[in-house]
This record gives structure tokens, C-alpha cells and sequence, in this order.
């Protein structure tokens, strides 16, 4: 049987109207008869005409979760080692600074990154949280991704943490004191580069307590990498990914 849209409408004001009299009579009757008649009524419309569906449609499917895949290693996924690294910080990045005071008289050329909704910022001792534009936004859809990465994956929200930014001449200097692996040449000092953790993320809601969340980080720099937005090295002993925008 065909029903057009305006039978529709009639046939569910009657019924509609006739259930109303009828719970007004009968207190006891369940007021899911007029749903259920109106699903049915709908049903038929939706199948033997070509209109478009009505509002408040009853088929509603369930939020499926995005599978969490990471990457097969993390090694081979972020190669990027420091003579890649150098060259795009020279490009992109100021003149490195000599230390606190001379970053403080460059701001014109940097952003302060020392908060966001993104991500959390370490006590910075050997770095000053100042990048240049091009890697503040870096770091901005960095942990943005992040964030939907972990929404449509249905993990608790957990910040990013940033545990290392720009240095001075002064910080390299003070840090190749006491780690054999910092080299004069850093990538930091241009203001092009950023560590970002990936053992330890700053709870918002709930902590995450197995690798899941180093996986789905992976996930998004894998992305940002292969956008060619950045360069990347997995850092073993240090924790982190250690990145240059390009």
C-alpha cells in the first residue's frame, strides 16, 4: 500500500488523537503504542515512496570506535636523524641565540609556547619555550590531532608534554656537560625543533596506563611526517620524539 506523506500526516493525527482519548480513559495503557504505530507508519513511506525520510528517524547506530594500529617500528617510522634534521632548521629557523637574554630581545621572531589546550609544557632547565611561527603551528595540529585521534578512538584525553624547545648557546653548552649524545650543532638552537614525550602524558581525565597512547602518537606523527610537515627521530634513551618542522 502507498502512503503519501500528507496520508501520513492525517492517519498519525487520528491515532495520535484517538491514543490520547484512550490513555485519558485508560491511565494503565503504555504511551509507547503511539511511538511504536508512528515507526510503523514511517516505515511504510520511507519504503514505497522515493520522499525523503522524516525527522527524528529511528534508525540510530551506534559510535564505532577507530581501530588503534601505531606503527610496525617505531625506529623505521622516524628515521630523521641530525644531518637531516640541521639542514631544515638552518633553513627555517633564526640565527641561534646566545642565551636568555638575547632570546628575550628576539621575540619579534618567536612564539611562546608555554601553554595550550594541547599540551603541557615540562619545567624547562636547559631550553626556553619560544619556537619560531612555522613550528608553534607545528605543535598546535601536533597535539590538536592528538586530541581527535583520541575522541574518535574512545581513549581518555591525556595531554601531550613538551620537554624540550629552544636553546641557547649557553644551554648546549651546559648540557653536553653531563649528556655525550647533545651535539654543538643542535637543532634547538634555530627554534625550529621540540621534543615531545612519549612515556609520560599529562592527565586530563583519566591515565592510560599501557602504550596506548604512545601508539596512537605515533599514529599522528607518522601522518604529519608523510604530509612532509616534519621531520622525526625516535629517541631511545631520551624518551621522546624529536622533531623539526620542514
Amino acid at each position: 500500500m502507498n502512503i503519501s506523506k500528507k496520508q501520513f500526516q492525517l492517519y498519525f493525527a487520528i491515532i495520535v488523537g484517538v491514543l490520547a482519548i484512550v490513555r485519558l480513559l485508560f491511565p494503565s495503557v503504555s504511551p509507547t503504542a503511539t511511538n511504536n504505530t508512528a515507526i510503523m507508519l514511517q516505515q511504510t513511506v520511507n519504503t514505497d515512496n522515493s520522499e525523503e525520510p522524516l525527522p527524528h528517524s529511528t534508525n540510530i547506530s551506534k559510535n564505532k570506535y577507530h581501530r588503534i594500529r601505531g606503527v610496525h617500528s617505531y625506529q623505521d617510522a622516524f628515521p630523521d636523524k641530525q644531518e637531516v634534521q640541521i639542514v631544515a632548521a638552518e633553513r627555517w629557523g633564526v640565527s641561534p641565540v646566545q642565551n636568555r637574554k638575547d632570546a628575550e630581545r628576539r621575540k619579534k621572531e618567536l612564539v611562546y609556547i608555554g601553554s595550550s589546550p594541547y599540551y603541557h609544557v615540562d619545567p624547562l632547565h636547559q631550553s626556553i619555550p619560544y619556537l619560531v611561527p612555522r613550528a608553534a603551528l607545528l605543535l598546535d595540529d601536533i597535539g590538536q590531532s592528538f586530541f581527535d585521534s583520541l575522541y574518535v578512538k574512545g581513549v581518555p584525553l591525556n595531554q601531550l608534554i613538551v620537554t624540550s624547545v629552544l636553546r641557547s648557546r649557553d644551554d648546549v653548552n651546559k648540557l653536553r656537560r653531563h649528556n655525550g649524545n647533545a651535539t654543538e650543532q643542535s637543532c634547538h638552537l634555530y627554534g625550529t625543533t621540540f621534543d615531545i614525550c612519549y612515556n609520560r602524558y599529562h592527565q586530563l581525565t583519566q591515565p592510560v596506563r599501557n602504550d596506548t597512547l604512545k601508539w596512537v602518537l605515533s599514529e599522528v606523527l607518522r601522518d604529519k611526517r608523510q604530509q612532509q610537515r616534519c621531520f622525526v627521530k625516535y629517541e631511545v634513551k631520551q624518551g621522546c620524539f624529536h622533531i623539526t618542522v620542514r
